[in-house]
């Protein structure tokens, strides 16, 4: 027979431990976090590649109430991010509550029993809420190169880092130039014989502000806890004042622009490679990125920036559209992830066996505050639709992880056995976002970037400022909800 449990947690990365640490704050100890990886951490125990380093600071990259006086950087490392996980999940004893190395194979809404059935490669079980914690950048988007199995060399992803591989002397081939890509060129182009630069779309590089964290800086925080609170709202006001820029009024991005000019400018002195490295489209129209050193790379002696589209691949390397072949050693993939089509989505299903992932092909990604889905009771997301502010994932995250626990309360106060939101509140969010974000540089500014489906709505989004979705996401509105109540014979009512 297999367990029950009140609440089943997919993901082990600030979602899931956000959820698990607020649910024994709560007093709720029925609860198991499934995690397939050994260790907790989500994208920052998976994305271990060189240089993989938060482009948001540290203090606003944090729990709230878990801060960590000790960061050594302004913008956290991989390495320190996981090892602040870990210690969240110990000081606030999740860890007993967590299965590793169990991966979530199927999870499906019993509507007749009013919970939720998981198969997992450890065993099954059963929930009777739902939180989908797999972080959007957990399954690596491999390109559809013809000849991609062909190449005889060594071929991995940024997000699978070979590290055992050698890469002194190679001939280096990198496709993508993406934020994961901007970070780990830099480390790479030392090492390799000679490294070439795949570009299809040139990327907005802005100065890195980071900076190590002074020791007495670091005392000031332990000592004065005040200290540290006011350093991180003055963080949060900083990056809401680019909200205006970004939904509003893009010229009012103009000063980034020419931030990033200058930066081009100053470290890249070949006219024709200059031009080649500038975008065509507005600042923020895609993810812009800090970086330092990505320029330096690309214009060392051992390195090529190839803009001419990738044909195919063959055996010896890569040929692009010129009918050049550019032989390599080794190819690496900066091609970055599975956004809008995650496979964790075709895993989850709701009511009549629809999947996420069909629901969201069919029609729009979509989802009540990027939290809750109609057909699908019982089920939070984390991160969801249209849930992205402006400041921090774990910000949002926060605010996500608060509204599941209101929604429990609301089930336990009313005695209820469900909760799923309206189709018309469902659609009324997607049309209010739609709306809100359609005057955006995202949808405005001459790109196409991740953030959008394949219909090219912007799915990432919230439009408005982070204390909009916090106040949409304090208390749970039953009328946008079907509940069911449990009669008292047990039954569903």
């Amino acid at each position: 027979m297999s367990q029950h449990v009140r609440v089943a947690i997919i993901g082990a990365g600030f979602g899931g431990l956000g959820t698990a640490i607020r649910l024994k704050q709560e007093g709720i100890d029925d609860f198991v976090v499934l995690e397939k990886a050994g260790a907790v951490g989500g994208t920052w125990q998976i994305n271990d590649y060189p240089g993989a380093q938060c482009d948001v600071p540290s203090l606003i990259y944090s729990f709230s109430f878990s801060p960590n006086p000790n960061w050594s950087r302004l913008y956290p490392l991989q390495s320190e991010l996981k090892d602040y996980m870990h210690r969240c999940a110990v000081d606030h004893d999740v860890l007993p509550h967590v299965r590793f190395h169990t991966e979530v194979t199927d999870a499906s809404w019993d509507d007749d029993a009013q919970l939720w059935r998981i198969a997992t490669s450890a065993g099954d079980l059963t929930a009777q809420v739902l939180v989908g914690a797999i972080g959007p950048f957990s399954a690596p988007a491999v390109p559809d190169i013809p000849g991609l199995d062909t190449f005889t060399g060594t071929v991995f992803h940024s997000q699978a880092w070979d590290h055992e591989h050698d890469l002194h002397g190679e001939r280096v081939g990198v496709i993508g130039t993406g934020a994961s890509a901007v970070q780990f060129i830099p480390r790479v182009q030392p090492q390799a014989g000679h490294l070439t630069v795949f570009q299809r779309t040139p990327t907005w590089i802005l100065p890195h502000p980071d900076r190590p964290v002074s020791k007495v800086t670091q005392t000031v925080y332990r000592r004065v806890p005040g200290a540290q609170k006011a350093a991180r709202k003055a963080w949060e006001f900083t990056f809401e004042a680019l909200v205006p820029g970004f939904i509003h009024e893009p010229k009012l991005q103009k000063p980034l622009e020419l931030m990033a000019r200058a930066l081009l400018k100053k470290q890249v002195k070949d006219p024709e490679l200059r031009a080649r490295l500038t975008p065509s489209y507005a600042v923020g129209c895609k993810r812009p990125t800090f970086s330092n050193a990505y320029y330096p790379a690309l214009t060392a002696d051992n390195a090529t920036v190839v803009s001419d589209g990738i044909v195919e691949i063959t055996e010896r390397g890569i040929v692009t559209a010129d009918g050049t072949e550019h032989e390599l050693d080794t190819i690496i993939l900066g091609t970055g992830f599975r956004m809008t089509d995650h496979p964790g989505f075709d895993l989850v299903h709701g009511r009549g066996g629809v999947s996420i992932g069909d629901r969201w092909r069919e029609g729009e990604m979509a989802a009540y505050l990027g939290t809750t889905l109609h057909d699908f009771p019982n089920l939070f997301l984390i991160l969801g639709p249209n849930s992205g502010v402006y400041t921090s994932a774990v910000i949002t995250i926060e605010d996500q992880v608060h509204y599941i626990v209101e929604a429990l309360r609301e089930m336990e106060r009313a005695d209820l056995r469900s909760l799923e939101v309206t189709a018309e509140a469902q659609q009324e969010f997607l049309e209010w976002a739609d709306k809100g974000l359609s005057k955006s540089v995202f949808l405005t500014g001459g790109c196409h970037s991740y953030y959008l489906s394949p219909t090219g709505r912007n799915f990432t989004h919230y439009p408005g400022f982070s204390a909009g979705f916090r106040a949409r996401t304090s208390t749970v509105d039953l009328d946008h909800y079907v509940a069911r109540r449990v009669a008292k014979e047990g039954v569903p009512a």
